[in-house]
């Protein structure tokens, strides 16, 4: 699989771009244990545009990670490729629109998934953000606003006219927000669609190797796209990995080891960003791991992971966690 002159692969497995989760360190972890490609979180056009400190340093991003997508989002052209042009100049692999963020304060203003009740200025942006840049524009959207409004098959035909050399299909409507099973049959249906000549990656409620699998198998979809899943755990790469390439399982990847890569996480994050930002980072990863699940009264060890404000702290909670872990199993 290719995106412009990226090649990939087959089967590639891709990091979702994710608000508050695909930080540097984060990224950095999931192309070490697989991800094809990594995406950072994505940023508001009207924001690069007033260059806006929080939003540009969103667009950090480091030659270990590549190949590296930066998305952006908006609700006018001029915005959308003035932004586009500003992201150009960090010189990322690829250039994503997100017209799929269902969340009130970006839909609900038109941008996002908003975008899929004005497919005609869906269209207009697309086309002049691929005209605006020479770095190849990729799209991630829904299969519509809602069940009456599955566009998602004439969108990507249409999509792929204004010239993007890629799209990833969220398997949900708007309406769905996050709720309920993903939808994969119509992003089969795309894939299957003789006009389509664009890779189309599907996501959409990917949580083990067995659905990668499956999604690869049953859909014949170019790419997987792998989202909340990763949730502090980057290693869930090389386990879909494995399993897609039919390797063993790794059997270096330990308790022990998967508690040092989340402390690794920590440490870049710090370094990259500062302690305070890199601190409120990581610990939403590190207490959504599933490696903590089974410690008794686990909730107040997440609550402590989530109040930490220094690495010290947070070491601390973690190496006691560890320690925890450790009792449980009778090592």
């Amino acid at each position: 699989m290719n995106i412009g002159n990226i090649q990939f692969g087959e089967r590639p497995l891709f990091l979702a771009p994710m608000e508050d989760v695909t930080d540097i360190g984060f990224r950095h972890l999931c192309k070490r244990f697989g991800a094809s490609m990594v995406y950072t979180e994505f940023v508001s056009a009207e924001a690069l545009v007033r260059s806006v400190n929080a939003t540009l340093r969103k667009l950090t991003i480091s030659d270990e990670e590549r190949p590296v997508g930066i998305q952006i989002y908006g609700r006018d052209v001029e915005s959308m490729v003035e932004a586009a042009k500003i992201v150009e100049q960090v010189k990322p692999d690829v250039i994503d629109i997100n017209f799929g963020c269902p969340v009130k304060k970006v839909a609900g203003k038109g941008a996002g998934a908003g975008m899929l009740q004005n497919i005609p200025l869906l269209l207009d942006i697309t086309r002049e953000v691929v005209k605006a840049v020479n770095t190849p524009v990729t799209v991630k959207t829904r299969l519509g606003w809602n069940h009456d409004q599955l566009v998602i098959c004439d969108l990507a035909e249409a999509l792929q006219d204004c010239g993007i050399q890629a799209l990833t299909i969220h398997g949900r409507t708007r309406a769905q927000m996050y709720t309920g099973d993903a939808d994969w049959t119509l992003i089969g249906e795309v894939k299957r669609n003789p006009r389509i000549h664009i890779p189309i990656i599907g996501n959409g409620d990917i949580c083990t190797p067995e659905q990668a699998r499956d999604a690869f198998d049953r859909y014949g979809v170019d790419a997987v796209m792998v989202g909340r899943a990763t949730f502090g755990c980057p290693w869930i790469f090389q386990e879909m990995r494995d399993v897609l390439d039919g390797r063993p399982a790794d059997p270096t990847l330990t308790v022990d080891r998967k508690i040092d890569l989340l402390l690794e996480q920590l440490r870049i994050n710090v370094e990259r960003i500062d302690e305070y930002r890199g601190i409120l980072h990581t610990r939403r990863h590190i207490a959504a791991s599933p490696v903590f699940k089974g410690i008794p009264d686990f909730r107040q060890t997440r609550i402590a992971m989530l109040r930490a404000t220094t690495v010290e702290e947070l070491t601390t909670i973690m190496e006691q966690a560890r320690e925890m872990i450790h009792k449980t199993q009778g090592v």
